[in-house]
């Protein structure tokens, strides 16, 4: 299975920038699931410096700078990736060790799980409150599997929390969202992951793709698709697991994974400074075309 993604990010300015340096996180990676094929970055105005490396997580970044004066700025990302992950049924795959093993495994001094540990601390992003804390406990009794825990707290964030676009913002705490019981996909995934985390239990946060399918006998819009963002979960002998609380599934073919962090922070799309004394207005839009 084949998409081709193509994500738009257009800044107008009210007064001139002189300069502006920005980092790109929006070249997705291969993964055991998926293959990126083809990656191009558009830029206008073009930069005077572009620099591209891979971050501490892996992920692929491209650093530029624009030197001289625009009040416009395009950042446009052209993708081409193939889906590996098979359409059948893999819960079976999954090991079911509890997560009370999991939790004692991953806190040993065990030399192949040292890159697993650091996803296993608080951030000031996802630090859990007593609430928080609280919700999280009612997913995991005595000796249930790692994975049905996790399975069981995403169904439960779907089915508790609102999905609420412009109710918050990145910099919303937690503890708000938990009050109100209402979010994005962001909030909802730091939010389960503030819940592994509050348990002893690594998890990452996954920046990506969600492919929109349209209602039957009706033809799909441009720009309907958007960035999403949800939770993956280490299982010994398994891997890491993708949970989506938002749809309230496990990402298969319809999701395409940009890159991980152990926050939003971390894979944060677009990040920049610029020299300017006026605002700016922003407009970004994503498709996700699925290919014969």
């Amino acid at each position: 299975m084949y998409h081709k993604i193509t994500h738009k990010t257009n800044y107008t300015y009210q007064v001139p920038v002189s300069l502006c340096h920005n980092i790109v996180r929006l070249v997705p990676r291969s993964t055991n699931k998926q293959f990126c094929k083809k990656s191009v970055l558009s830029i206008y105005p073009e930069p005077d410096v572009i620099i591209e490396y891979e971050d501490f997580f892996g992920n692929k970044l491209v650093y530029f700078t624009i030197e001289k004066e625009h009040k416009k700025l395009s950042v446009h990302v052209y993708s081409e990736i193939e889906k590996l992950t098979p359409a059948y049924d893999q819960q079976a795959e999954y090991n079911y060790i509890s997560w009370e093993e999991v939790c004692r495994l991953t806190h040993t001094l065990t030399p192949e799980l040292l890159d697993v540990k650091q996803f296993i601390a608080a951030t000031p992003m996802t630090t859990a409150d007593d609430a928080i804390a609280a919700y999280a406990m009612q997913s995991f009794p005595q000796g249930r599997s790692l994975f049905l825990s996790c399975k069981n707290l995403m169904n439960r964030i779907f089915y508790d929390f609102k999905f609420h676009s412009g109710f918050t913002t990145i910099a919303t705490p937690l503890s708000l969202v938990m009050k109100e019981r209402k979010g994005v996909c962001q909030d909802f995934a730091h939010l389960a992951i503030a819940c592994l985390r509050s348990m002893g239990l690594p998890v990452r946060y996954v920046s990506g793709y969600i492919e929109t399918i349209p209602p039957q006998g009706t033809v799909k819009l441009t720009g309907v698709d958007a960035s999403h963002a949800w939770f993956s979960v280490y299982i010994p002998n398994s891997g890491w697991v993708d949970f989506d609380p938002t749809n309230n599934q496990l990402p298969a073919n319809q999701h395409i994974t940009i890159g991980w962090g152990r926050d939003y922070a971390d894979i944060t799309p677009l990040r920049g400074v610029i020299m300017s004394s006026g605002g700016h207005e922003l407009q970004v839009s994503v498709d996700v075309k699925r290919m014969a």
